[in-house]
């Protein structure tokens, strides 16, 4: 499908990557990785035909209809969301045009047997299947399917384009890329403006994809859940591993401690060899040996190893004072922009510890919430702090907020503290600024090292309560696992909003949602917040199954005739586990409208906890009931 020959990318200061000869098949599913200005993106644009290669070919087959989806897209229309998609396929728009056209001749005219109108009703016919056999017949269902999948509501769709931010246009153009189904996909960061749900979405969608598919991204779910190979830009080449990413890194890993043993080795016979020239070259009876082993030394095939920037501290963000038993109190709080409500009518309570997610649909208002509560915007309602709360917030445009005339080092200086100040080249370094990196001006850092900075800001700001509004956007893996560390090892309270379910997975526990103008607690894991929206979406579709119906759904069962007494035990379980789920269902309501310092608030806690339990050894039971007897 895609073949590249001798592929090579230079620039003024060295070749990106060069003579690279691989083969892309039909249906493949690549993982693009490498460390930040490796070139990833500029094998993206070599691929699209945006860019020339420096040297070698790409070669594709005739034809090949190509999917581009860049970090950088710029659209400037005033043509609705839905119309910018509608009008998006050439051959579709010209065919159903040409058969509007042709239906309005056909009802004025009346010149039935004349060869002209045989000639409009063959026209008609041919351009009729052609439509049917593009798929013109269901393309608005497409469009309507894509924009609701990546988070667009049917009202929405009819706004002009430039009246939403870069980050809505970006999921336009996602949409119109894959409406008009291409044979090659690429997508450079595609989950970078996407929110959790929406992720799920085009997961699932790139699954079905038939076509190649290569995807740059940061996280590592997306990745495994997508791709089946890895390509990974290292040292001017690219090695090509046959796993999805989570598989490649362990096998990379193992790859590394083998090189690294065998550069051992080298480098002591390449020191051996260079004593030997060293003792011999002087002196005439053994000069031609030396130079034998001088032309030894240069056909040697040096071993580079690419060290990881990832220095493995482990930091945690400080505690300056221990807070009262309740951090923040928030009553009657709500927020409207015009006819709009984002939220109304929230009495809510934090307790000292609380480890909060706060998820939802983009749009839905949750950087809002997050202003509210440090009181950036008007509101209606209270927000109240707690005893001794210092509270720190990180805001999505943070990183814009750093004086570019500092260097990296004056920056986190200018933050510092006492004992900190100490050790703030290892800090620093954790975040991967080390060495003359460390005194570069930050008006020349990428968008993702002045995140990082400011990150490495926060962690000096000592503090009890920390907000965090979509911290690892622009964040490399690395660095994910770096700040995931610190607020696993946090002692105090902290919000999160983030759309990365590796980097939410076992981080919290609790999860907000704001739904239908209210904020909701759920006291589920990650996961099963995900299951529970995702069957609030199908029940609303009418496609939901029952509890019985989901486990059942992926077994196997063998033809084999259950008695009526088992038939019996399993109706008796199904039983309990529905009512296992209603009062599960019952009890977390209960807990959404208890304030974590409410009397009642723990023994409910352990009731649904309690409650869980029984539920999931009731399933198994059930399971190994059926599995007993087919």
């Amino acid at each position: 499908m895609i073949n590249l020959e001798k592929l090579g990318y230079f620039l003024p200061q060295g070749y990106l990557f060069r003579q690279v000869s691989l083969q892309i098949n039909k249906s493949d599913k690549v993982g693009l990785v490498g460390k930040n200005g490796a070139g990833k993106s500029t094998l993206l644009k070599i691929l699209s035909g945006k860019t020339k290669p420096s040297e070698g070919n790409v070669h594709l087959p005739k034809g090949t209809v190509m999917g581009y989806l860049t970090q950088d897209i710029v659209i400037d229309s005033e043509q609705s969301v839905f119309e910018y998609l509608n009008c998006s396929n050439e051959r579709i728009d010209f065919i159903r045009k040409r058969l509007d056209e042709i239906n309005i001749e056909l009802t004025t005219r009346s010149d039935y047997d004349s060869e002209y109108y045989a000639e409009l009703l063959d026209e008609l016919a041919e351009k009729n299947h052609e439509f049917q056999v593009i798929e013109g017949f269901q393309w608005e269902e497409k469009i309507m399917n894509a924009l609701n999948g990546l988070g667009f509501n049917d009202k929405e769709i009819h706004n002009s384009l430039n009246t939403f931010s870069g980050g809505w246009k970006m999921r336009a153009e996602l949409a119109r890329i894959l409406v008009n189904q291409p044979d090659i996909l690429l997508l450079d960061e595609p989950t970078n403006h996407l929110d959790i749900l929406s992720i799920g979405w085009l997961e699932t969608y790139l699954q079905r994809f038939d076509g190649v598919v290569i995807i740059i991204s940061h996280d590592r779910f997306f990745l495994d859940n997508v791709t089946k190979r890895t390509l990974e830009i290292s040292m001017n080449k690219i090695f090509d591993f046959p796993y999805g990413y989570s598989k490649y890194k362990l096998m990379r890993e193992e790859e590394m401690g083998r090189l690294e043993q065998a550069k051992k080795q080298q480098d002591k016979e390449i020191k051996h060899t260079e004593e030997l020239i060293n003792k011999f070259r002087a002196k005439q009876s053994k000069a031609a040996f030396a130079q034998s082993l001088i032309k030894k030394l240069d056909k040697t095939e040096r071993i580079e190893i690419e060290k990881e920037s990832y220095s493995g501290i482990r930091i945690s963000f400080p505690l300056s004072i221990q807070p009262g038993k309740w951090v923040l109190e928030m009553n009657n709080l709500g927020k409207s922009y015009g006819e709009k409500v984002l939220f109304k009518n929230v009495n809510l309570t934090i307790g000292r510890g609380e480890k909060i997610a706060l998820l939802g649909p983009n749009g839905v208002g949750k950087s809002t919430l997050l202003k509210a509560i440090m009181r950036s915007i008007d509101f209606e309602g209270t927000v109240t702090n707690g005893h001794n709360v210092n509270l720190a917030y990180f805001a999505q445009d943070q990183a814009e907020k750093l004086d570019p005339s500092l260097s990296v080092y004056e920056t986190v200086d200018h933050i510092a503290k006492g004992e900190l100040r100490k050790n703030l080249r290892t800090i620093l370094g954790a975040f991967l600024f080390s060495g003359e990196i460390v005194e570069k001006k930050v008006s020349v850092l990428s968008g993702g090292e002045r995140t990082r900075l400011a990150l490495c800001q926060l962690l000096l700001s000592p503090s009890n309560f920390i907000i965090l509004d979509e911290p690892t956007n622009h964040l490399d893996m690395q660095s994910k696992e770096i700040l995931k560390s610190a607020l696993l090892n946090y002692e105090g309270t902290f919000i999160v909003v983030s759309h990365d379910r590796e980097f939410l997975e076992g981080l919290t526990n609790r999860i907000w949602d704001i739904e239908k103008e209210s904020l909701i607690i759920h006291h589920f894991t990650l996961n099963e917040y995900l299951l529970y929206k995702n069957e609030s979406k199908l029940k609303n579709e009418g496609k939901l199954l029952s509890q019985t119906e989901k486990v059942k759904a992926p077994k196997i069962v063998k033809e084999k005739v259950i008695t009526s007494s088992v038939d019996k035990e399993i109706k008796t379980i199904e039983k309990k586990i529905e009512l296992a789920e209603n009062e599960l269902l019952e009890i977390n309501d209960l807990l959404s409208k208890l304030s974590y310092g409410d009397v009642e608030f723990d023994t409910t806690a352990e009731r649904y906890n309690s409650k869980k339990a029984v539920l999931a050894k009731l399933v198994e039971e059930w399971e190994t009931i059926l599995i007993k007897h087919n």
